[in-house]
């Protein structure tokens, strides 16, 4: 395999961003990589919008009552039903902060800022129905995504919708709960086998007294906290929760820890270790700054090394963000995203458990995979999408009723899918057709191809696309291969 320029910074694109824009593709042969790195982290030096769904504290703690109706028992019809809007109110209000970021991550320049953001957003994974405490996390991580990392750590550890989320708000020196203080080792940090039991213990107590007011702000409550003497990892003294981050990011494990997921996330599945402790040095050398520790990954030579290019598996945000900045689409009912999320495995917001999405060769089963070759059809409006009733509508987002009846051309699935109906959407060939404008059509097959997939695709697969591509027109030639192109195996891989 020839890595030319063009596969270099289509794979830089990839795992720093969202894979190319149909803008970037003119400039992708000529362009070094650590010309178009530079780029990319320039375009994500401004701090981020505020994505602003809850106007205020009073929205989301109103909405965030749900949590607590939903732990009350109550018979009442009145409960019901409030507890049944407030769920409602929730879900509309995330489904919205969900989309908006969406958009972002297809259309925003600072295309490294989403991806990491999407990256600590996996690594700092969070449910929280309180949607105002659930976007100033999102806007804690992408503030911080590419700073200091004990800068986050600290911002995320303070955040009310994480406070929550792992029952801190409970911990109390005379009952303490180890749950919070966990996680920050064993998810956030240095990894399990990196501490002991009485490590979790004595860091819970140091953690009793964080807490949030009904303003979403975070709050230390004196008179809930142990003041008594810990042993920590070896040292003795009255911690509070900041000195335990501190103790914590003074572990050479913590720098390995991250620096190892980072790899698995943005180089490989499988780290190269020898890597791996190059750049925890240098990331712990560095205090921790995330921004060192990226240009060292994207502007290595080892990054661009050929067993790293095609082998990762898109996760089912990057599949649909990619499709999107390839082949921009209009979608009469933007909500139909959230259906692929759900379909796909990974609804934003929703993430399955603490420890996030385990990603890999997790995204794909039999059903996901068939979803995934489709998916090109579908939003080329050639092909009918089947949705079967699920139990968790918490996670389909409150939209089994919505589209369970079907919608356009909506038709009865005799295979037990529910309803099918198509995707009403609109591709903007022109746009994606002008950028080979000046190409022979001998030679349109190949660069298309090369700029579709990452990975060789196979013999056998080749011939059949080819036999399949309409050759009628030069636009039906470019619109048929690409969409064909899209739907094999390799289009999966980035």
């Amino acid at each position: 395999m020839v890595i030319t320029s063009q596969i270099k910074n289509q794979h830089l694109l990839w795992r720093a961003g969202f894979g190319p824009s149909v803008n970037d593709l003119n400039r992708l042969p000529s362009f070094h990589p650590v010309k178009t790195y530079a780029d990319m982290a320039a375009n994500s030096e401004r701090p981020p919008e505020y994505i602003d769904i809850a106007k205020n504290f009073a929205d989301g703690f109103t909405i965030g009552l749900g949590e607590v109706l939903r732990n009350k028992k109550k018979d009442g019809v009145d409960d019901k039903l409030q507890k049944r809007e407030l769920a409602k109110q929730s879900r509309d209000q995330i489904k919205s902060l969900n989309l908006t970021w969406l958009e972002q991550m297809v259309n925003s320049p600072a295309q490294l800022r989403e991806k990491v953001s999407l990256f600590w957003h996996g690594h700092f994974a969070c449910r929280n129905l309180n949607i105002y405490n659930q976007q100033l996390l999102l806007q804690q991580i992408r503030s911080n995504a590419l700073g200091s990392f004990g800068e986050l750590l600290t911002a995320v550890s303070k955040s009310p919708a994480m406070l929550a989320f792992l029952n801190n708000q409970q911990n109390k020196k005379s009952h303490p709960n180890e749950n919070f203080a966990r996680e920050v080792m064993e998810l956030f940090t240095m990894g399990r086998g990196n501490y002991s039991e009485t490590d979790v213990k004595e860091a819970a107590r140091a953690f009793t007294g964080w807490g949030f007011n009904l303003q979403g702000e975070f709050v230390n409550r004196p008179f809930q906290h142990d003041n008594g003497v810990k042993i920590f990892l070896g040292k003795k003294g009255n911690f509070d929760g900041d000195e335990i981050i501190k103790i914590l990011l003074e572990q050479k494990n913590t720098a390995t820890f991250i620096a190892r997921k980072m790899y698995r996330y943005f180089v490989n599945d499988q780290p190269d270790e020898v890597n791996v402790q190059w750049l925890a040095n240098r990331f712990y050398q560095s205090n921790y700054n995330i921004s060192s520790l990226l240009k060292d990954v994207f502007t290595s030579s080892w990054f661009y090394d050929e067993k790293n290019i095609g082998s990762k598996i898109k996760s089912p945000i990057e599949l649909l963000v990619g499709f999107r900045r390839m082949l921009p689409v209009e979608f009469e009912n933007k909500e139909i995203q959230l259906l692929f999320q759900r379909a796909l495995g990974q609804v934003l917001f929703y993430p399955p458990n603490v420890a996030g999405w385990p990603g890999g060769k997790n995204w794909i089963d039999s059903s996901a995979l068939m979803l995934r070759l489709r998916l090109p059809q579908l939003l080329a409006g050639n092909d009918l999408f089947g949705i079967s009733a699920k139990a968790d509508d918490d996670q389909q987002m409150g939209m089994k009723e919505q589209f369970g009846k079907g919608l356009q051309g909506g038709q009865n699935d005799m295979a037990g899918l529910g309803k099918r109906f198509k995707v009403s959407a609109k591709i903007d060939w022109p746009m994606f057709q002008q950028q080979f404008i000046n190409t022979p059509r001998p030679q349109l097959y190949n660069l298309i191809e090369t700029t579709l997939l990452q990975a060789k695709m196979r013999v056998t697969l080749h011939a059949i696309v080819e036999k399949a591509i309409d050759q009628s027109t030069r636009e039906n030639y470019i619109q048929s291969l690409s969409l064909l192109l899209m739907s094999t195996p390799e289009y999966q891989l980035c």
